[in-house]
């Protein structure tokens, strides 16, 4: 506990560390993997916590389902037997509610209360002004986000055995570009010599780019990948994928990636 008190950057590791994200771009926690971080040994005593965060969300008329929803696990017992467990897939606002509704004598429980209450404001304001910046600020916003994304997709890359970064990086290129390296889309865009691509894409690209960043992160982790080789391949996949889905949802949202 005493690291968690020194530490202020401990907060944002702990908690993010534990975070998923779905098909769809959106992230969420596991009610199994939180209660462990706040302390809470017995599931009884912690579903208490997550049914009076649950009440809290009805009397404030917002969706419990939306927010909480029921999600079960299988689970190894010392026999290798395999039960099905209860759990939660938790949005960042029921996070902050169960936090609300901790054991206010943990510390930990202090730092979820803050930490969740922060990025769930930070979330609010996101979503109710992104609309109204105009194109070079939807730009800028997306180029930091992809920036810290890309930070995290190599840390994940290297514990999965990447060493050329480089490589790994153009092969999700590859997939997403119809095959175009770094250095094609540079010299597409007609970009001077060590000129970052990134900084000269419009606001929809970053997105799709910051999309097989955060996909191929979840399966390197979901699928522990132990390889470069494989590492390489996935982001590839990943890239080709949501070309695709680009590709389906109109030809005009595809033009920017070369499709012919």
């Amino acid at each position: 506990m005493d690291k968690l008190e020194k530490d202020s950057n401990y907060t944002d590791r702990t908690f993010e560390d534990i975070k998923h994200i779905d098909e769809n771009g959106i992230e969420f926690w596991y009610a199994r993997e939180l209660m462990k971080i706040l302390e809470y040994k017995q599931w009884r005593r912690f579903e208490n916590v997550i049914d009076k965060a649950k009440q809290a969300c009805e009397n404030s008329d917002i969706s419990v389902f939306e927010h909480f929803a029921d999600v079960g696990k299988l689970s190894k017992r010392a026999n290798n037997a395999e039960v099905q467990i209860k759990d939660y897939k938790l949005t960042r606002y029921a996070c902050y509610l169960i936090a609300q509704n901790g054991d206010s004598r943990k510390k930990v429980i202090a730092l979820a209360q803050t930490y969740f209450a922060i990025q769930t404001r930070k979330q609010e304001i996101t979503e109710k002004e992104y609309t109204l910046l105009t194109e070079d600020e939807k730009r800028f916003y997306q180029r930091n986000l992809t920036k810290k994304g890309n930070y995290s997709l190599n840390q994940t890359a290297k514990k999965a055995g990447v060493k050329n970064f480089d490589k790994f990086h153009n092969y999700g290129y590859k997939g997403l570009y119809n095959g175009e390296t770094a250095d094609d889309i540079a010299k597409r865009k007609g970009l001077r010599y060590r000129e970052d691509i990134l900084d000269n894409m419009g606001s929809d690209e970053l997105i799709a780019n910051l999309f097989r960043i955060s996909q191929t992160e979840q399966k390197l982790k979901k699928d522990n990948i132990q390889t470069e080789k494989e590492a390489n391949k996935t982001h590839y996949n990943v890239g080709k994928i949501v070309r695709k889905a680009i590709k389906e949802a109109g030809r005009d949202n595809a033009r920017r990636f070369t499709y012919s």
